[in-house]
């Protein structure tokens, strides 16, 4: 399931959800029509399949090994949404787009409620900002808004904004 996953991840982030036809999707997956239909039986289960991929993709790649230090955690945080917007996401937030694509679907709001309710709680715990987690948001979704129109300036100015906040 994780290779189906990972192709049609890179599928819908690449082409959009509204683009790529099931055969694209198969394609991308590497699989035949009757197993992608097998683990993600509706194109609503194969993007929700993406998101979560992409969602455990990009908690690692926060996360993992970051600095013990409440601060340099901070920095190394933002350093590391520099990083991910500058290899990974030519087009945007993919849980946003996801929404934007098929706004009715409480499924797909819940996905992004979630993954950006974990992001920021994950952030206030591992920078000494616990309760600061809606502040936290704003200042890394604003990061990835601003990324690409000021790249290197919107990671240094989220930094200050971060160490800005007080810590209770």
């Amino acid at each position: 399931m994780t290779r189906i996953a990972a192709g049609l991840e890179r599928a819908f982030a690449e082409r959009g959800f509204a683009e790529p036809s099931v055969e694209d999707l198969r394609d991308a997956a590497g699989v035949s029509l009757r197993t992608l239909y097998k683990y993600t039986p509706s194109r609503a289960d194969m993007v929700l399949a993406a998101l979560e991929h992409r969602h455990t993709r990009y908690l690692t790649h926060l996360f993992d090994g970051l600095p013990n230090a409440p601060d340099a955690a901070l920095d190394a945080l933002l350093d590391r949404i520099g990083a991910w917007m500058a290899t990974e996401t030519a087009h945007g937030c993919l849980f946003h787009g996801a929404v934007a694509a098929d706004p009715g679907s409480a499924r797909l709001r819940d996905m992004l409620g979630r993954h950006k309710a974990e992001v920021a709680g994950r952030a206030a715990e591992v920078t000494g900002l616990a309760g600061r987690e809606i502040e936290l948001l704003v200042i890394m979704e604003g990061l990835t808004q601003a990324w690409a129109l000021h790249r290197h300036e919107a990671v240094r100015g989220a930094k200050e904004l971060g160490r800005a906040l007080p810590r209770h």
